[in-house]
């Protein structure tokens, strides 16, 4: 009894929370923890955002609606039939897996009403949190987002919650219009996992998705009929198989709020999509909602010079400061030192060994023994003897360290949301200051979009009539978060503006390198190096959708080849979950972002230990 009596005020939230997760999911064995992090499911375990010590109402519903989420996804979900019925295209499978979780959050709102309550909490919560309100042109919604509130209401007759009803109403008319005759099977075979998602893939085809469905099934049905009636019980072996992968999508999507923080600080829970419910291998694929999944392409394409671009007009370079009034940036930036208080002190120690090998390599040095130059003290007894002697003299040696100039360029797309860019960000601020106090100038940019799938470049294609092969139809957003010859005391706070929401959108990696070597080019630096922090291939649904799938990455292979073969510019990259070896000559690919300090420090320590020379000479042997 005194044990219990010292226990925190939200212990006994916690233990009914987690005793109701393991029995909606009819499981006794569901490790169900709390903590200051991003819900997550990962095989048997659940993770929960840590409740405020004055729980309200409302946030009790919401994080109790996160539970049954999890919950149903794993009592109601089959991982072996949604692997089976997934589609190829990225618009698709984001369509499949939204409405997939939306049938499993229906089979319970349809039988328990207080499930039914917190699903309501916690979506509507969510929705708020996008801003889905503030949307007022259809090629802002997400599509996905609206197919499957509009399949929830078929499954369950509850109306989109409020936050997102501006988003259904957008997409309803054209919706009903192709796929109303899908939609209503639907609503009478929720119970059947198999006929549910074949019946998506009818609907999907009414989208005008078809060609995103990927390679016939019927081939290989006979095989896999008997996988499709396994239980969720009978899936744990092909959970544990992609757990780690599924870790690392769960924490790529993580969604920052540093801007909707309560008064405890804590990260509010409703942020969680339903995608990082998902528990199934095909959960390392997903993006948010809204978000466009990265391909990985095996083959190396031949770099092209046709790139083009259909406008220009709306592309914009803008400083960080200007994006976010200097109280956000305030608040923003104690959040950033909040959320990785911890991780700063393996950082630091990684920057200061990194400084530490180069001051080291700035110790003076000198050439002895000379016939010119400086009279060398220990020579002194030489210079009585014989004043004629020669070699008496040195002079100190040339050092061209001092002379360099860094810039890291960031990817800001909105796979990176989460616990990556938040680890890019302090990384890059650390090594900033560790680098300015070794005498090398540092520049921090970043490279997103202004919209999603395109936008007034996209409007001006449209009006034109939709002529072929229009080029780039997004408008860029390169963002200069500290210029090279800033003093960090200045900008430190700039970097926090990644954590603000909405931020992060698409990426088009090949200007944005372009971009930032130009920059460097006009550096008076005799050294110039430039570090690519991505996660991946570069993707912008609005060109894609008009171009060949290929048509980004190609510009980015063409402008890596030019860089690494006719420039002094000496280019790094740095993967984070994805490969970009396939792209970049010097490149490392890190599975978790807790690797990036030290995979950035080791890396820069490579190059300041090696001459500008021996770099180059070994690029070109290896073109």
């Amino acid at each position: 009894m005194s044990a219990r009596k010292r226990e925190g005020p939200t212990e006994p939230f916690k233990r009914a929370v987690a005793g109701c997760v393991r029995a909606v999911a009819g499981k006794n064995d569901i490790d169900v923890t709390f903590a200051a992090d991003r819900p997550l499911l990962t095989g048997d375990k659940i993770r929960l955002p840590e409740p405020p010590r004055r729980l309200s109402p409302k946030e009790a519903a919401i994080t109790r609606g996160l539970g049954d989420a999890m919950a149903l996804r794993l009592a109601c979900h089959d991982g072996k039939v949604h692997r089976r019925f997934a589609p190829s295209g990225r618009q698709a499978k984001a369509i499949y897996d939204a409405v997939e979780q939306a049938r499993c959050e229906a089979i319970g709102s349809r039988r328990m009403e207080g499930v039914r309550t917190n699903l309501e909490a916690m979506l509507q919560d969510r929705y708020r949190r996008s801003h889905y309100e503030d949307i007022s042109e259809q090629s802002e919604a997400p599509m996905e987002d609206a197919v499957a509130l509009i399949v929830r209401e078929r499954l369950t007759g509850a109306p989109p919650p409020k936050a997102a009803a501006r988003v259904v109403e957008l997409w309803r008319d054209t919706i009903e219009a192709k796929a109303g005759r899908d939609l209503d099977r639907l609503g009478t075979i929720a119970d059947d996992q198999w006929n549910f998602a074949e019946t998506v893939r009818d609907l999907l085809v009414s989208l005008d998705m078809g060609d995103e469905l990927g390679p016939d099934l019927d081939s290989d049905e006979d095989d896999e009929n008997d996988e499709g009636d396994a239980a969720p019980e009978h899936n744990e072996a092909a959970r544990g198989e992609g757990e780690q992968e599924l870790q690392e999508s769960a924490e790529q999507q993580e969604i920052e709020a540093a801007g909707e923080d309560d008064e405890t600080g804590e990260v509010s829970e409703s942020d969680a999509t339903a995608e990082d419910f998902a528990d199934d291998d095909s959960a390392s694929d997903q993006e948010p909602s809204g978000e466009a999944q990265r391909p990985n392409f095996d083959g190396r394409n031949e770099p092209q010079s046709d790139y083009k671009v259909f406008s220009t007009k709306h592309d914009e370079i803008v400083h960080a400061e200007d994006l976010c009034p200097p109280e956000e940036l305030e608040r923003l930036r104690a959040f950033l030192d909040k959320q990785l208080a911890s991780l700063h002190g393996a950082v630091a120690r990684l920057a200061n060994r990194l400084q530490r090998r180069l001051l080291a390599q700035q110790n003076r040095a000198w050439d002895f023994d000379l016939e010119e130059g400086i009279l060398d003290p220990a020579r002194l007894s030489r210079v009585v003897i014989d004043p004629f002697a020669p070699l008496s003299f040195k002079q100190e040696r040339d050092t061209a360290f001092r002379d360099t100039v860094v810039t890291l360029l960031l990817d800001n797309s909105g796979s990176m949301r989460g616990r990556p860019i938040t680890v890019a960000a302090t990384c890059a601020d650390i090594l900033a200051r560790t680098l300015e106090r070794c005498g090398v100038k540092v520049e921090i940019l970043g490279f997103t979009t202004r919209a999603w799938k395109g936008g007034q470049a996209r409007e001006e294609w449209l009006r034109a009539g939709k002529p072929p092969h229009p080029g780039r139809l997004n408008d860029l957003r390169h963002i200069v978060y500290k210029a090279a010859d800033a003093p960090w005391r200045r900008v430190r706070r700039n970097l926090a503006l990644m954590m603000r929401e909405g931020l992060l959108k698409e990426n088009i990696d090949g200007e944005a390198l372009d971009w930032a070597h130009k920059r460097l080019l006009v550096r008076p630096e005799q050294r110039k190096i430039l570090m690519v922090i991505s996660d991946g291939a570069p993707v912008d649904d609005a060109t894609l959708s008009v171009n060949s799938g290929n048509y980004l990455e190609r510009h980015l292979r063409f402008m890596i080849e030019q860089i690494e073969q006719r420039s002094p510019v000496e280019l790094i990259a740095i993967g984070i979950g994805h490969d970009v070896t396939r792209y970049y000559s010097r490149a490392v690919t890190i599975v978790d972002a807790e690797e990036l300090a030290g995979a950035m420090t080791e890396k820069l320590a490579e190059l300041f230990d090696e001459k500008p020379h021996q770099t180059r000479s070994r690029r070109r042997r290896a073109a």
